[in-house]
């Protein structure tokens, strides 16, 4: 018997058919449930379903939240809530509501964004073909976290940076003294 005409049990052939529910990882439901948790105790467990959600109050939140997160800051400072789980929850509420009907669509009226955003690619392959040769650092968060900067490709610190600071000056005030000494001839050595 050939390894791909495996017999499989029944149950696995139905199922291969339907939606895969166990391919969403468990930390994806822990962080979701951290923000539900917090809405549970706010508001009542699942109330949008009751009361029914406005679209953009939820979209603006989840927006708050990446700009937050893009930001640097992991979590709500208040309430320790990952700001991930808060836009998990936000999309989750906006889903939910959407499938119960207890959303309400108030968002802007419909523009070609989409269409848009894709026509931009002409524009990113210009881009990326014109500066193709040169190589800058891109910066991350991590740099500013740590106080890094980088000169000549070297990853320095604040420390460091300090001390390169004063080895540039070093060397300008020696090269200046020596580009005295090429062109009078008059000035010594110290």
């Amino acid at each position: 018997m050939s390894t791909d005409t495996k017999p499989t049990n029944p149950k696995d052939a139905i199922g291969s058919g339907k939606l895969p529910l166990d391919l969403v990882p468990s930390s994806v439901e822990t962080y979701a449930a951290m923000s539900f948790l917090e809405g549970a105790l706010k508001y009542g467990r699942f109330n949008w379903r009751i009361a029914g959600v406005r679209f953009s109050i939820y979209l603006g939140a989840m927006k708050r939240h990446i700009k937050k997160l893009e930001d640097g800051e992991w979590a709500d400072p208040v309430t320790k809530v990952p700001h991930i789980s808060s836009i998990i929850a936000c999309a989750g509420i906006i889903g939910d509501a959407r499938l119960c009907g207890k959303l309400t669509d108030d968002r802007a009226p419909a523009a070609p964004s989409a269409a848009f955003i894709d026509e931009q690619q002409e524009l990113v392959a210009h881009l990326k073909e014109m500066f193709k040769d040169h190589a800058p650092y891109q910066y991350t968060i991590e740099d500013s976290e740590h106080g890094h900067t980088r000169i000549d490709g070297r990853v320095l610190s604040k420390i460091s940076r300090n001390a390169a600071s004063k080895e540039a000056t070093r060397r300008q005030k020696q090269s200046a003294t020596r580009g005295g000494e090429g062109r009078t001839g008059t000035k010594g050595r110290r």
